[in-house]
């Protein structure tokens, strides 16, 4: 017997003849949310761009034991959680691949609750990362200026607990590195998984974050699981939330309410389990008030607030990071770290840093690759406009409304979306405004 709502457990068959594969995926899908099936490694590879599995199962595949457990060891994508199918005639072969990497094996024939069974035993194993990958023991946040003290002892203080997070700050100050500190700090054994809400058409970002049933429209040719199941155990990162379109608003918040979300094409809603961390560069309370951001909405996702500082605000951190990136980009890199007076350290302590930690880490790595600072007016100090705009007094006004746009989203570390905010236009007019013009 099937259960009333599909476990949200996503499941990549690899392999097998087209009727038993067709067969297998007929019986997985009335048992589990999302079943895809592969004929090769390349196949796989592809639908790993689309979705995230939980399981693979591998049926009489293409490529031999070694091969598969070399790709899913190097790859982030292929899930580590393997059941085999195996002839019960080759029992030696299934017992070797137990021993070498296997999480289980299915011996030919076996019935429709065996194979259920056997699944659902994977799907509840917490998801492990492949061996190597040690990018969580290098992230922190690098300071001792009381503000991002702060910010760490809140870190560590909440992330442990189940509580929604909004992360507020200037681009380029760590917001995400802040996100993703909370999730290795939770005990979540789930993924991390970012989101960046401005960076998706908004008639697609409902399809991206609740998933979508097949035929649900014109383009569904299959079945795909959203982000919140695919974050399913661990954390989703909604990167740039006030972007997001209102009548999406509403669908989120039932989500954080009910921790549910309806596919689109479904009449079905599906249980979700994870941790909603939120940021924006904006003033989401500002936004509520201006009536650009469900009020409702902001107070279930600023349950916990934490405002990252930016650079100029922490100049006793600066030399600093300095000496950390030198020292992490030159480890990547395979390049002789830098003597850090040749980043003429007055300099980095005076610019206002409009960029904050990402446009100090591009400098860092700049004057690596080049041995010496990229530009000799790169780090002069902010200069302080007392008079009128420097621009020639016979341009048109059209010219001098490219010439200030073009500069306020050069001080917004080129990100249009808030030099639109700035200006107080849309982003389309933004990206018109200057496209039209070209500087002419």
């Amino acid at each position: 017997m099937g259960r009333s709502v599909p476990q949200s457990t996503s499941i990549l068959l690899l392999g097998g003849a087209g009727s038993e594969a067709a067969r297998l995926r007929r019986t997985l899908a009335r048992h589990f949310l999302l079943v895809e099936h592969a004929q090769d490694l390349d196949a796989a590879h592809e639908l790993t761009q689309r979705a995230r599995f939980h399981c693979l199962v591998l049926v009489d595949p293409q490529e031999s034991w070694d091969t598969l457990r070399s790709a899913i060891g190097d790859s982030k994508e292929l899930p580590s959680q393997v059941l085999m199918v195996a002839d019960r005639q080759r029992a030696d072969t299934a017992v070797d691949a137990l021993r070498n990497g296997v999480s289980d094996v299915l011996l030919r024939p076996f019935s429709t609750e065996q194979l259920v069974a056997a699944m659902t035993k994977l799907g509840d194993k917490p998801v492990s990362h492949p061996p190597g990958n040690t990018a969580s023991t290098q992230r922190k946040l690098v300071g001792d200026t009381p503000s991002i003290q702060a910010v760490r002892t809140l870190i560590k203080r909440i992330a442990p607990t189940p509580a929604t997070v909004l992360i507020e700050g200037e681009t380029g100050t760590g917001k995400e590195l802040v996100a993703r500190l909370l999730h290795e700090q939770s005990g979540r054994k789930g993924p991390f998984i970012p989101v960046n809400c401005s960076a998706i058409a908004p008639d697609l970002l409902e399809s991206e974050l609740f998933g979508h049933t097949r035929g649900a429209f014109t383009s569904a040719n299959r079945m795909r699981e959203g982000l919140f199941v695919a974050a399913g155990g661990g954390t989703l990162f909604l990167d740039e939330i006030n972007e997001m379109r209102l009548d999406m608003e509403v669908k989120l918040l039932r989500t954080l309410e009910e921790n549910t979300i309806r596919p689109v094409g479904s009449d079905r809603e599906v249980p979700v389990d994870c941790r909603i961390v939120a940021s924006t560069q904006a003033d989401l309370g500002e936004l509520v008030e201006q009536q650009r951001f469900r009020e409702d909405l902001y107070y279930r996702l600023n349950v916990i607030r934490i405002a990252v500082p930016p650079l100029r605000d922490r100049r006793d951190d600066i030399v600093l990071l300095a000496a950390h990136f030198v020292d992490n980009l030159s480890a990547e890199m395979g390049i002789a770290p830098v003597d850090l007076e040749l980043l003429q350290l007055e300099a980095l302590r005076t610019h206002d840093w409009p960029g904050n930690v990402r446009e100090l880490r591009n400098v860092v790595e700049q004057t690596l690759l080049l041995g010496r600072l990229p530009a000799e007016s790169l780090l002069k100090p902010a200069r302080r406009r007392s008079g009128p705009p420097d621009y020639p007094l016979d341009w048109t006004l059209e010219q001098v409304k490219y010439h200030h746009m073009a500069r306020v989203l050069e001080s917004s570390g080129g990100n249009k979306s808030a030099a639109a905010r700035r200006l107080d236009i849309s982003r389309k007019t933004l990206e018109r405004k200057l496209g039209a013009n070209g500087g002419e």
